[in-house]
């Protein structure tokens, strides 16, 4: 992905989105690139059309980032369906537009390889508040998507484009109904480029363009349907798709006016924001990377640390749980014990962690502080198995507050902990798993 250095103090905002666009892929089951791709494919349709310099710039930010949002309905869909959320939305993508091959998806995945008792209750859901789910399930997609466009200072135009995503040409799509040219531009060419890419990327140039006429029409407005078929006349854009000059040409197409100041606001709004991202994935860890933060941030402060080092600890505690956005949340919202081969996706979140952050060159430095926070002093934690001082002053903070927040907050197999009864396990581990000065600071904070 997108890696470079920063040069003066400034980032092209087009670089974090890609590396961070790479995480909302894995959230909706898609494979490695596809937003990038969509907005390439979105791109060369906006100028087609001859959108101006201003509306081709949101039309990339809207596109780079309308699975903004995906995280808020995985839970939900996990438990309507009984199914894993990112294989279940990967292939609701390439259902066509008719009602029985919807139902025929719907039914075929939904607690699949359960006892029938169990389907039943399931499917019957379905059938009597079918409609009422796919309006919660979207509504809350787009508001959330929307919302964070706006945290991280996008014009409106970028958040509406994102929050209406889903609206059809004819009416039937969501959240409003909207129909025809009341729907944002960029809303109907970011659903067109995700169709184009998923059918190419599923089965090819021929099924692509053979799925985006079926919708013309219907989901699609015909003439947009039209300018990409021009666009792909004009050769090309089959060809990038597969490329691997494909990042940098999409880059090439990012804003002019990009670079913005990486600054410690900025930063710290793009891990917040993505902190909020990740929280979404389930309603257990709702609000923690925040509260990790509080508590990394007010440890680091009595410890003394430098303000950069404070800023860094800050957003490594936000972002530590990135990786979470590529684990099912049938595996992350299990009430039981997981198997082997769920504990083996559940610990590949620190390496993808690291993998995510790693990509970001106004983040770079912070990928292995938040990747090691399962590693234990002992050297039995994972994914490297370091020991003692091999794991950085941050990491120890940031592996301490998330083991006291995850202890003193519901989770799918229990109920939240008392403080007392958190730290009291907490202590059986200080000196093998917990630092013992992050530990004595962390008492102290949670005092009130």
């Amino acid at each position: 992905m997108y890696h470079q250095a920063i040069t003066s103090g400034l980032v092209h905002r087009a670089e974090v989105l890609a590396a961070f666009s790479y995480a909302l892929d894995l959230t909706e089951g898609q494979p490695q690139g596809h937003s990038v791709r969509s907005c390439w494919i979105g791109m060369q349709v906006g100028r087609t059309l001859g959108l101006r310099s201003s509306e081709l710039d949101d039309l990339y930010y809207t596109v780079m980032l309308k699975d903004l949002g995906c995280s808020s309905n995985a839970a939900r869909i996990c438990e309507l369906y009984d199914a894993d959320d990112r294989a279940f939305k990967s292939g609701y993508k390439t259902v066509g537009t008719s009602l029985a091959a919807t139902l025929h998806f719907v039914f075929s995945r939904t607690a699949r390889g359960k006892p029938f008792r169990d389907r039943a209750v399931a499917i019957g859901n379905i059938l009597v508040n079918g409609r009422d789910i796919a309006q919660e399930l979207i509504l809350s997609r787009c508001t959330r998507g929307a919302d964070i466009a706006r945290s991280l200072r996008f014009p409106e135009a970028v958040s509406q484009g994102i929050y209406h995503l889903d609206e059809h040409w004819d009416g039937s799509g969501r959240p409003d109904r909207l129909r025809g040219d009341r729907i944002p531009l960029y809303s109907q060419i970011a659903l067109l480029a995700q169709i184009a890419e998923v059918f190419h990327a599923h089965a090819g140039p021929v099924a692509s363009l053979d799925e985006l006429k079926r919708r013309s029409g219907v989901w699609l407005d015909p003439a947009l349907v039209g300018a990409f078929e021009d666009s792909a006349r004009r050769g090309g854009i089959w060809e990038t798709l597969t490329s691997p000059l494909l990042e940098a040409k999409v880059l090439a197409l990012a804003p002019a006016h990009g670079d913005i100041l990486a600054d410690d606001d900025y930063l710290d709004a793009i891990a917040a924001a993505f902190g909020e991202v990740i929280d979404a994935k389930s309603p257990f860890t709702s609000g923690h990377s925040r509260r990790v933060a509080d508590f990394a941030s007010s440890i680091g402060a009595a410890m003394g640390l430098a303000p950069r080092r404070l800023g860094l600890l800050r957003r490594a505690a936000f972002l530590h749980d990135v990786g979470k956005l590529g684990v099912s949340s049938s595996v992350l919202e299990k009430p039981a014990g997981l198997n082997d081969s769920e504990w083996v996706e559940m610990r590949g979140h620190a390496e993808m962690t690291r993998a995510i952050l790693g990509q970001i060159g106004a983040l770079n430095e912070l990928a292995d502080l938040a990747a090691a926070h399962h590693e234990r002093l002992d050297g039995t934690g994972y994914p490297r198995r370091l020991t003692g001082d091999e794991i950085p002053l941050e990491t120890r903070i940031i592996t301490a507050c998330d083991f006291y927040d995850a202890l003193t907050a519901d989770r799918p197999y229990r109920a939240a902990m008392a403080r007392p009864d958190a730290l009291a396990i907490m202590r059986q581990n200080v000196g093998s798993a917990i630092d013992p000065d992050c530990f004595g600071l962390l008492e102290q904070i949670t005092k009130d």
